[in-house]
């Protein structure tokens, strides 16, 4: 990774991580014993108390200053501490996140590659079927560490006052709806709230979801379905109104916003999550230590405030992340071929 840029990078993407170091050598995310099914090595399996040996490289195919890369960092960098041994961030963006993924698939199973997974991972199992590797093969899901809520904002100057509001719109005109990028997590709650509501929304994909905040403030587009971290600023400074956030229970940053349930739209439940993966065959022992060890530091009061501060919610292992991970590519496989969404 480029180990010059993570200070700058962090401060612009969540101050409030001022906790973290500037370092670029970090540290595993696992879950429960109960989530390392599948993993068995080829050959002697090592001794968990004799692991890490060495460096490990932890892949996050995404760029430095993001959601996910901030989550690594942040779990890294308390466990790097714990184990005493440096977990080297590779980040490698590219591909809708599989450039990253494929390298890890194809590594050595033997516990020195992690790669950071999210939602795009699940839907990338049907949005790209030719892909060079196998997400549910060639991977062994570890844990699922956090996740974060999309957030459904629109120009705080908008008649659309609530998400009932939203759907009567949606079915008389043609609303232009934003998101960061064809097939990721916002476009995918985007589709859902189309098939819940039998409307159509003008899809505008943008590169990112920074952009389509502009354009959002600026009134070129009527509503965004965003990631929670990306529009909470504007919503508490007054820009954007908040109609509602995507999870079960309300966020805590934004104690007034109705959940979808409260909102009268109880299926359009949404996490966008952030976890561990390793190449399948990777041994048992190692797969459990890690998982031991991240659910132990997530249960911590001063990991879960800083996880919090980030705009994410500390994700319990229940279910295990393996069931989970394959829950999330039948869910979105079948509204990904309802929608017959593409990426180009």
């Amino acid at each position: 990774m480029h180990r010059g840029s993570i200070r700058p990078a962090l401060r612009l993407a969540a101050r409030a991580l001022v906790a973290l170091s500037a370092v670029s050598t970090f540290a595993w995310l696992a879950p429960t014993p109960a989530a390392a099914q599948g993993g068995q090595g080829g050959g002697p399996a090592p001794a968990a108390n004799d692991y890490p040996g060495k460096p490990i490289r932890y892949v996050v195919p995404f760029s430095a200053g993001g959601l996910t890369d901030i989550m690594a960092r942040l779990v890294g960098q308390q466990l790097s501490e714990e184990w005493k041994k440096p977990i080297v961030v590779d980040n490698k963006p590219g591909g809708n996140a599989n450039i990253g993924a494929d390298q890890v698939a194809k590594s050595p199973a033997d516990g020195y590659t992690w790669l950071a997974v999210t939602l795009t991972h699940a839907s990338n199992a049907t949005l790209f079927p030719k892909l060079p590797f196998s997400m549910q093969k060639d991977l062994v899901p570890v844990v699922r560490i956090a996740s974060s809520p999309m957030l459904v904002v629109v120009p705080a100057n908008s008649p659309v006052r609530s998400m009932k509001d939203l759907a009567a719109a949606a079915q008389k005109a043609r609303l232009n709806a934003g998101s960061s990028g064809n097939g990721t997590p916002p476009h995918l709650t985007l589709a859902l709230f189309e098939s819940q509501t039998r409307s159509s929304l003008t899809h505008v994909p943008y590169k990112g979801g920074a952009p389509s905040m502009t354009d959002l403030i600026g009134g070129q587009l009527d509503v965004v379905f965003s990631n929670f971290p990306e529009s909470i600023a504007y919503v508490k400074g007054g820009k954007l109104r908040a109609l509602a956030v995507t999870t079960r229970e309300r966020h805590p940053q934004l104690p007034d916003v109705p959940t979808v349930a409260e909102a009268g739209f109880p299926e359009l439940i949404v996490e966008n999550w952030t976890g561990l993966m390793m190449p399948a065959g990777t041994p048992r022992p190692i797969v459990e230590k890690v998982a031991a060890s991240v659910g132990r530091l997530l249960q911590t009061d001063a990991m879960r405030e800083r996880i919090v501060a980030a705009g994410f919610t500390p994700a319990p292992q229940n279910p295990p992340f393996n069931e989970y991970f394959n829950t999330e590519v039948t869910r979105w496989a079948k509204l990904i071929e309802e929608k017959q969404i593409r990426v180009e």
